[in-house]
Parts: C-alpha cells; structure tokens; sequence
C-alpha cells in the first residue's frame, strides 16, 4: 500500500488536492493522509470549500498562519515534520507556490520523504514575488514534476532538472472545471439576468502597496463607468481599502464576501469579463470563452498572454483611456487545448504509483 500525505495551505489547493483526492480513493493500491497548514484558513476562505466538494475534513490541522512569512514557514517545517513521524509516507505532495507548499517539500526532503510536485515549471522571472522563489525552490527539490504546459516543461528542462522527473500532466484546475461545473450556483446576491464584470483582487504586491493598491481601485471605478463590476473581496484587499486613503469604489462596483468555488464557477459562467491577479483565475476565465485583464507586471501563465487570450495591465497603463481601449472587442477561442484533456489528476496518481 503507497501512502501520500498531502500538504494544503489556501483554497485553490483544496481544489485542486479533491481533484487528485477523488482518482486515489479509486484506486485499492493507495491512500492518503490531508494536512491543512491553517496559511489561509477561515469559514469562507476554507471550511466552505471542504463541504461543497465532498472533502472530508483534513487528517491534521496545524493552525499556522497570520505570522511573518518566515516565521509561518518554519513553524509549517517542524509541525509537518511531527506528522511524517506518525504517518512514515511514501511520498509527500503539494501544490503550487504557497509558503505551505515551500514547507511541504522541505520538511519532506530534510526527513528522506520523496516529493511529487503538482503545477511544476510555472515561472513569471520575477523574483520579487515570494510565490515565485517559493515555486523555484520546491521544484529543485522535488523528485517528480507534474507540470501542466509544455512552457513548464521547457522552464525545469531548461534549469537543469533531469529530465526523468518531469511528466507533462495538463493541470488538475481543468480537472476541477470539468468536474464541479454542473454544479455552479448563483450566489445570493446577485440578481440574474444584470450583465456584470468579475474581478478579484489578493496578491499582496497589489494590497501592500498604496500607490499600486489606489490605481486597481482606479481600474475597477473606470470599468464601473461603462459596466457593474462584482468584486468578491478577499480578507487582504478588505483590510487595505480601510488601510490606504485611496479613492472610494463607486457604486457600480458591488461588493460581496468571498464567494465558495461553485457560486465563483457560476459567476465566471456569467459574466462578460474578468478583471485580476489571481493565477487560478486566468486560466479559469479562459476554460469559460471569458477574456481576462490581468492586473499584474507580468505571469506565469505567459501563453495566455502571447496567444492574445489575456492582456496585461501593468502599472503605467492604468490610466482611463488605455484601460476602456483593452477592455475593447476581447474574445477568447474555446477550442483551444493548452492546459490538458482534463485527466491530469489520473496521469499523476498513475504516475506515483509507477515509482
């Protein structure tokens, strides 16, 4: 019997983790231990998520989170290490770039536990960002890559990881669409039928800073001039609009409590556009035919970008006339096969139980 312990710290990797979750309860060879960090844990941002999906609660909750990044991550690395003691896995995986993720794989590899990275060879080259230092770590310490494109595979190749690591997989996000889609549901605040915008903002290079945080909220109150925006408010972007003296949303931007992932499949099913920073999300406007403005320098999910799917807002385009001309005539194709069939959760379990 293979066992994996999985380590999740934020929501999407609760989405994708009940992806994969699903295909190793399919198989008698293989089980699974869930540990939740606590990174981002609260009935909205979490507990939701487990009972929508069907999860079940997680084996282990370390309750780490709302500290210094640093200080999270190393009290993550001995909490994760006391688990690994207990459960003795075969292997350790996690998911994407969080500074849980970073834990996982550390802790994994100091205790002589090997690490299956799930979206492996995401790269956006821009080393400020913490999440990518986090992605770049974990990928060079990891022993199996699942990467989702071809440009990820390109990226580990390219950085010298051996090649035997690496399986293109597609991306278990699409999984996730294909899966709970038919079961999208309109939150109850929204009045149907009211074309909108869906936008959302987290990252904290956008919330953390006052000059970059006031012209997102200049972005959204110029969309708001010709179209309702709906922004689903993440607990970082609420305490900054109290932070900064930034200009207030107007009234056309509504704004709601964060939303779980059927009622977010629901409104990315219905709205026009979306407006972002979140990686999740511009793959996710693309798999519903949505085009997507990304409020960032740049990202990781470039061949959006170069295949003219998804533009880019940096900083010093923020400004009226050049965010209503990109806001213009953008259409997305939906016969487009970037990211995957939508068995990527198959190919990984499938994988791990080749090793």
């Amino acid at each position: 019997m293979t066992k994996i312990v999985t380590v999740i710290g934020a929501r999407p990797q609760i989405i994708k983790s009940a992806v994969v979750s699903e295909c190793i309860q399919k198989q008698n060879s293989i089980s699974q231990v869930l540990i939740h960090t606590g990174q981002h844990y609260d009935s909205n941002m979490s507990d939701i998520f487990f009972d929508e999906l069907n999860i079940g609660p997680p084996d282990a909750h370390l309750g780490i989170g709302g500290g210094m990044s640093g200080q999270n991550i190393g009290r993550m690395i001995e909490a994760i290490e006391k688990e690994l003691v207990v459960h003795k896995p075969d292997w350790v995986l996690v998911y994407g770039d969080t500074d849980s993720t970073l834990a996982g794989a550390l802790a994994s590899s100091k205790f002589g536990v090997p690490v299956a990275h799930v979206e492996a060879g995401l790269r956006s080259f821009n080393r400020k960002m913490p999440e990518e230092i986090n992605r770049i770590l974990v990928d060079h310490t990891s022993d199996l890559l699942f990467a989702p494109t071809e440009e990820a595979v390109k990226n580990l190749l390219f950085e010298g990881i051996a090649e035997a690591k690496i399986h293109r997989t597609g991306d278990v996000m699409y999984d996730a669409i294909r899966m709970y889609k038919p079961r999208a549901k309109k939150p109850d605040c929204i009045e149907e039928g009211v074309p909108f915008v869906l936008s959302t903002v987290h990252r904290a290079e956008n919330t953390n800073d006052p000059q970059t945080f006031g012209s997102i909220v200049r972005v959204l109150n110029t969309v708001a001039g010709v179209k309702n925006v709906i922004l689903p408010l993440h607990p970082r972007t609420k305490k900054s609009l109290h932070r900064f003296e930034v200009d207030d949303l107007v009234e056309n931007v509504k704004v709601i409590d964060p939303v779980s992932y059927l009622e977010m499949l629901w409104l990315l099913d219905h709205c026009e556009l979306v407006i972002t920073d979140s990686g999740g999300l511009q793959k996710e406007a693309f798999w519903h035919s949505k085009p997507c403005l990304v409020l960032r320098e740049e990202t990781e999910w470039i061949e959006l970008i170069t295949e003219g799917f998804n533009r880019l807002l940096p900083l010093e385009e923020r400004k009226p006339d050049i965010i209503l001309d990109q806001i213009q005539g953008m259409t997305v194709p939906n016969d487009r096969d970037l990211y995957g069939r939508g068995d990527a959760a198959e190919l990984i379990v499938d994988c791990i139980l080749q090793q």
